[in-house]
């Protein structure tokens, strides 16, 4: 049989230098890349974390001097001499074990140096155990002797403890340098890779390009232009026109095709008379099928026996159908006209339970009157709320609570109404500004008022997570106790939280309700006071859909803390809603806050 070059050869030669060359490509950049990545890896993995810990290890040193020069001038307890503790016992030994394994990755002469750091400042923190022994009492401070031995060996030049600071700074000052060296020799060597694999890139489109314009005359010339002629033919048959021009054949599979498509036009002109014919209604008209495998011609004739009865029956099936149709059609237009006005209903009922529910909130103005410098962001998720935030006034003292009570929306808005009469029955009838034992009084409230005798029982395991605050403006001590919830106070550039009890108001976990602990703090002028419920933390958003975090929120607080409270209360509105973006509120939202003037 003789050679012929046919439409799939003619095809698969151009498809196959091309997938030659886009090979030598691909593997030219999977190399590059794998060696980036490996490149990359080492940088994030090993330099990055060194010199991040290296800097680490620096500060810790810089600061046990300082602390240790603090020992020695501290007579009494102070917290200095804690974190001078914390240091040695603790952030030494894991930064130590930190940087130890990271040392594997190091070069030899980097390892040598950071064992002689780590041998020096053994000694060193020898020597402030040392000084930390013998000065342990107030009796010892009275020794002179001992006092001037270790500021010898602190503040005098050539003090152990300041030779020896001294000696490790330089020492991890050159080592950070020669890691940060490292991290920018890699970094150079995958830019030479990206750079390689951008000349062979350009290289290799080039002759893609000029391969493709030689692949592409070549398929024009001998597949594209036969083709068209053949497509051409066919779209004048599916514009139900068959052409009288015929088309010259070739040797390969396109010319077969087109010498079958003119025997197809013939066979068609053949038919489409009968088809006119039976289209019109003339199911009398005579067709002879061209052969006993005519397929076309047998379902023609077929289709002239059945067309009559089949019109019938049509007709019938579309007067049935168009009558249950518009039967539908009334019966869900109904349905609609129902479902409005239960929506309706409900919704009004909604709207006045929130007229209920605000009226039972402080207004701004009583807010203000009780603590001036103060912000209340509060965003129900639902027209109604299971937050709500509760002041009063009583002996002097301000209360104040940020409530989170189970679920949100109507469950919610309902816990929140016997919240608020709790609290108020509680505090009026009392006279109570403990907050510990208000607390206790409302967890046993809730029990009573929700019939719960035991968690197992219970078919409501209703509560609520709750931080109240009793603040004595005239001696500005703050006495606080908390369900869940903690509080978060600001003071001097740093936050500190103070946790509330892990259990529930209103839900039995023992047999015995458990009792909420009251906390004391002694504010000063400048502090601010947080408190809030979990809303604002667990809202999803960002770029990844992700929960904003309490970490975020506490950072958040401590970057706006010292702007006036209006400011304050925009721009925590500002971030969550930029934050929450196209995502929907997860649950209510309620932050307090507070300033001592």
């Amino acid at each position: 049989m003789a050679f012929r070059f046919t439409v799939g050869r003619k095809i698969g030669s151009g498809f196959g230098i091309l997938i030659f060359l886009t090979f030598i490509a691909f593997g030219t950049t999977l190399i590059t890349i794998t060696d980036s990545r490996q490149i990359n890896d080492r940088i994030t993995n090993l330099y990055t974390p060194s010199v991040s810990a290296l800097q680490e290890l620096n500060i810790l040193v810089v600061r046990s001097k300082m602390l240790v020069s603090s020992w020695i001038i501290q007579q009494q307890e102070h917290e200095d001499k804690e974190k001078l503790k914390k240091l040695i016992k603790e952030e030494y030994p894991e930064l130590k074990k930190r940087i130890n394994e990271l040392v594997g990755g190091w070069h030899k002469e980097d390892q040598e140096s950071i064992s002689s750091i780590f041998n020096i400042l053994d000694g060193l923190i020898a020597d402030h155990e040392y000084i930390m022994t013998h000065l342990n009492s107030f009796e010892s401070y009275q020794d002179a002797i001992v006092v001037f031995d270790v500021k010898m060996m602190v503040e005098d030049m050539d003090g152990d403890v300041a030779d020896k600071t001294r000696n490790v700074l330089n020492k991890l000052s050159i080592l950070i340098e020669a890691q940060r060296a490292q991290s920018t020799q890699k970094n150079k060597e995958m830019l030479n890779s990206f750079s390689f694999l951008q000349n062979v890139v350009v290289g290799l489109g080039v002759m893609l390009f000029v391969g493709g314009i030689l692949i592409a005359f070549f398929t024009v010339r001998t597949i594209v232009r036969p083709v068209d002629e053949v497509k051409q033919l066919l779209l004048h048959m599916a514009r139900g026109v068959l052409p009288d021009k015929r088309i010259k054949g070739g040797q390969d599979e396109i010319g077969e095709m087109s010498m079958a498509l003119n025997r197809l036009v013939g066979t068609m002109k053949l038919t489409t008379e009968f088809a006119r014919e039976v289209g019109s209604g003339n199911f009398e008209s005579y067709y002879k099928p061209l052969s006993e495998e005519d397929t076309l011609g047998l379902a023609l004739l077929k289709m002239r026996e059945d067309l009559h009865v089949n019109e019938r029956m049509l007709e019938n099936k579309v007067a049935q159908r168009t009558a249950e149709v518009v039967r539908q059609k009334a019966e869900i237009e109904l349905q609609s006209q129902r479902i409005e006005v239960f929506y309706k209903q409900v919704t009004d009922s909604i709207r006045y339970a929130k007229r209920i529910q605000d009226a039972i909130l402080p207004p701004d103005s009583v807010v203000k009157k009780l603590l001036p410098d103060s912000l209340v962001l509060f965003k129900p998720k639902d027209i109604v709320s299971g937050d709500f935030y509760w002041f009063e006034e009583m002996n002097g003292k301000v209360l104040f609570a940020a409530v989170d009570c189970t679920g949100h929306g109507v469950p919610g808005a309902f816990m929140s109404i016997v919240g608020y009469n709790l609290l108020k029955q509680i505090t009026s009838k009392n006279q109570e500004t403990s907050p510990a034992r208000i607390l206790d009084e409302l967890s046993k409230g809730v029990s009573e008022t929700l019939h719960q005798r035991n968690y197992e029982e219970s078919t409501a395991k209703d509560g609520m997570d709750i931080t109240l605050c009793s603040f004595d403006q005239r001696t500005k001590e703050l006495e606080f106790a908390a369900a869940f919830n903690p509080l978060f106070l600001v003071r001097e550039g740093e936050i500190f939280e103070i946790k509330g009890n892990k259990f529930p108001i209103g839900i039995f976990l023992e047999k015995e309700a458990k009792k909420f602990t009251n906390h004391r703090l002694q504010l000063e002028k400048g502090d601010v006071i947080y408190i809030f419920s979990d809303g604002y933390a667990d809202q999803f958003g960002g770029v990844k859909g992700k929960k904003f975090m309490q970490s975020q929120f506490r950072n958040l607080l401590l970057d706006i803390h010292t702007k006036p409270m209006p400011e304050q209360k925009r721009l925590l509105d500002q971030t969550l809603e930029r934050w929450r973006g196209n995502e929907d509120q997860v649950d209510d939202i309620l932050v307090m806050g507070m300033r001592v003037n």
